[in-house]
């Protein structure tokens, strides 16, 4: 019997090109339909039945951790097993997701089906039902944020002149690592002027007095993950500096109290930068304002200015507004807030 998820997937086949089965292979997406952590291996769903086609190293865990999944093993190739089961079920159009399907494999898949099934190309469909999360996720993503808050209280006491970026990153390493935790993505520690790069790599560049340390990293607990960045301001915070930052907490502040139900995500997005423009600073944050957090660290909805997206409730995305002054320094505020059914929470707090 298909559980909840996959349920809601199969009556979504009539809305895409009216499909009778949808082949999933992104971990994440597998993962979320099946609450197993599936690792190189497909899902096949049909309009009554779910088929987990794996291979001899993960046969064993699957037949123990899948529910009401059927597991299936193959030994040589993953398309044959594929070919044999839509036969079995009498598919006659197999969609497939465009965005995950490298094209050295819709080659392949053409070739064990060069007529039936007839492949659909299809995007988003499970992403979609992931914009939304359920009272166990949103659970599960303050688990990492309780968790993400003792790193931060940790890494005030760490970041000091004297130590270097790398040697900051690894201590972090350790006390999450320490907690049965693992990061969402490689930790940004950033000082000076390196903070002026929106994506900054550790390095082995001293932090000094008097600058700016930009802390931004994630959590990953049991698979869902949190998203913050931090500043640290070290010493003597120079007036051009403190003006920054609160230009960008009042961006953040006000896309904040945009975020509810029925609201455009690129409303949102515009609002910040209205608000930075008053400053002069627009010209300086040059990514969205803000992605969908879950099982992966960047997911729909965006909060972009071309997003078509709508807000709902059970979104969690975050709002991160960022100016970066090429050779100076960079500043980005980032918070994790939750869509409600009367507005929104800040899971995360400001600046906590």
């Amino acid at each position: 019997m298909l559980n909840a998820r996959l349920k809601k997937l199969v009556e979504d086949f009539s809305r895409h090109k009216n499909i009778d089965a949808l082949l999933i292979i992104n971990d994440s997406n597998i993962r979320y339909l099946t609450q197993f952590a599936a690792c190189e291996s497909w899902l096949l769903v049909t309009k009554t039945k779910a088929f987990y086609i794996t291979d001899s190293r993960y046969i064993l865990e699957a037949r123990q951790g899948l529910k009401g999944v059927t597991v299936k093993q193959y030994s040589q190739m993953p398309c044959a097993t594929l070919r044999e089961l839509c036969k079995q079920c009498k598919v006659k159009r197999l969609g497939f997701d465009e965005r995950h399907t490298p094209y050295s494999l819709w080659k392949k898949l053409k070739e064990f089906f060069p007529r039936k099934p007839k492949l659909i190309p299809v995007t988003g469909m499970v992403e979609g039902l992931r914009e939304v999360k359920d009272e166990g996720e949103i659970a599960q993503i303050r688990e990492c944020l309780k968790l993400h808050f003792k790193a931060i209280d940790f890494m005030k006491k760490v970041v000091k002149p004297g130590l270097t970026e790398r040697q900051a990153a690894q201590k972090l390493e350790r006390f999450v690592k320490s907690h049965g935790a693992e990061f969402s993505f490689t930790p940004i520690i950033a000082s000076g002027p390196n903070s002026c790069y929106p994506h900054a790599r550790s390095t082995d560049r001293i932090i000094r007095n008097n600058e700016v340390v930009l802390l931004d990293f994630g959590v990953d607990l049991n698979g869902y993950k949190s998203d913050l960045t931090r500043n640290f301001f070290l010493g003597r915070i120079a007036p051009h500096v403190k003006q920054v930052f609160e230009a960008l907490w009042l961006a953040q502040h006000e896309a904040v109290k945009l975020i509810k139900p029925g609201v455009p995500c690129a409303q949102v997005d515009l609002q910040a930068r209205k608000v930075l423009r008053k400053f002069g600073l627009s010209q300086y944050f040059g990514h969205s304002l803000g992605h969908g957090v879950g099982l992966d660290i960047h997911e729909s909805p965006r909060l972009s200015s071309q997003s078509t997206g709508i807000l709902e409730p059970g979104m969690i995305v975050t709002v991160e507004p960022g100016v970066y002054i090429p050779h100076q320094f960079g500043i980005r505020v980032e918070d994790m807030v939750l869509v409600t059914k009367e507005g929104n929470e800040v899971l995360s707090g400001y600046y906590n």
